[in-house]
């Protein structure tokens, strides 16, 4: 039995992160991932400003690596389209120039995304990394700590700390730390990879269409690199269940009757199934740590509630779940008590971003509000403006939870 201080489980954006901080700060970690890289997981592909930002707290060389691999391609911003048809264009820079600028986001699919992250951790020898290794069993031991176990019942791992960065349907998250999925909080998604997709913007935006007789759920079409598109659908899990929607049924026939995109996929080609998933979101606050473990990621709900991205907010989980097994190791304390350290970092982080989200959100009800606003920010170059600096400023985004905001663009 293999036997280590920390123990990360799974290998996506949240464990490759956390082990990549970890081995810069000198600390050996095993990490362990069921599948074998590169493998492919179901997700709408953006990689926002905010992942870049991750990518560069790693090591600054990595936004420009990234940058230079053929699997990414630079996005300029976003294109929500409201249940009235109007399109409200969110640039992530406002007055951007793609000639001269660093790209503020990107697209990239997972399966390349998540590679080029463990490609990384490869060249740390720091990092164990054990791959197609699937872990069914999580044991406490009398000395603290967690021993782990395959699905025949053999020991492979003891460790003191574990970082939990398996998904969202982590068995530990469930059985060990209590979380259960909760519809309200959680989102049904489906995506699905197009050719051939005409109208995609020339920068790259990426859309979400909110259409009146599909909300509260919305659809996205993501251009990808090679000409193909990621093209989903996702909805609270609350509304799928009290509507009973087919969320397949209803994509499908909305690409293929919707005014604003019959014309655009009247020729596009399916290029692989239409593969659905689970979002487990962050619109309230967990206990994402107990004794000797943390949860990093989808395994700790962290998604953003408005936008599903959810990759930003995993990475880092992963750099503040290495921060604080650093500490537990210097001060030899892995109780649940200290432990909640992570808990505040990751929250301070993060709510105040995921309480707006959760109000944007709520917006989808009013959607007569989401078209003044779209069609105001069309013809008022301030608003439009004011609405870019949203996406970058919290702060500022602040703005959209205050009634004064909304009396003054219903009446100006």
């Amino acid at each position: 039995m293999h036997e280590t201080d920390v123990c990360i489980l799974g290998a996506g954006p949240a464990g490759a992160t956390a082990a990549l901080h970890l081995a810069t700060k000198g600390i050996p970690s095993l990490l362990i991932d069921k599948a074998v890289f590169p493998r492919d997981k179901v997700c709408g592909d953006a990689l926002s400003g905010k992942v870049v930002n991750e990518l560069r707290r790693i090591s600054p060389e990595l936004p420009a690596l990234l940058g230079a691999q053929q699997e990414a391609l630079p996005s300029w911003g976003i294109h929500f389209i409201s249940p009235g048809g109007q399109k409200l264009s969110v640039p992530f820079k406002y007055d951007y120039r793609p000639e001269q600028d660093v790209p503020a986001g990107y697209i990239s699919k997972r399966v390349d995304f998540d590679n080029f992250l463990i490609e990384q951790v490869r060249q740390r020898p720091e990092v164990e990394l054990w791959e197609g290794v699937a872990l069914h069993k999580y044991e406490r031991t009398a000395q603290g700590g967690f021993v782990l176990s395959d699905k025949q019942g053999q020991p492979l791992v003891q460790a003191r700390l574990l970082l939990v960065a398996n998904g969202a349907q982590s068995g530990f998250t469930r059985h060990v730390a209590g979380l259960e999925q909760e519809p309200e909080h959680y989102c049904a998604g489906l995506r699905a990879y197009y050719r051939g997709v005409a109208g995609m913007d020339a920068d790259n935006f990426i859309e979400l269409h909110f259409f009146r007789d599909f909300l509260p759920g919305y659809l996205w079409v993501f251009p990808l690199p090679g000409g193909q598109a990621n093209v989903g659908v996702g909805m609270l899990s609350s509304e799928v269940s009290r509507k009973k929607i087919n969320l397949k049924k209803e994509m499908l026939q909305m690409l293929a009757t919707h005014p604003d995109l019959k014309q655009r996929f009247a020729n596009a080609e399916l290029i692989d199934s239409i593969r659905g998933y689970g979002l487990p979101l962050g619109s309230r606050k967990r206990v994402i740590s107990g004794d000797s473990y943390m949860l990093l990621g989808d395994a700790g709900a962290l998604i953003d509630p408005f936008t599903g991205e959810g990759i930003s907010n995993a990475m880092i989980s992963g750099r503040w779940a290495a921060a604080q097994a650093a500490q537990c190791l210097e001060q030899q304390d892995f109780s649940a008590a200290f432990m909640r350290g992570y808990d505040k970092a990751v929250y301070n982080r993060l709510w105040k971003e995921l309480r707006l989200s959760r109000q944007m959100q709520k917006l989808l009800k009013y959607p007569w509000l989401f078209n003044q606003l779209a069609s105001k920010a069309s013809k008022n170059q301030a608003l439009a403006e004011t609405i870019s600096c949203m996406f970058n400023d919290i702060d500022m985004r602040q703005r959209l939870r205050q009634p004064s905001f909304y009396m003054r663009l219903l009446f100006n």
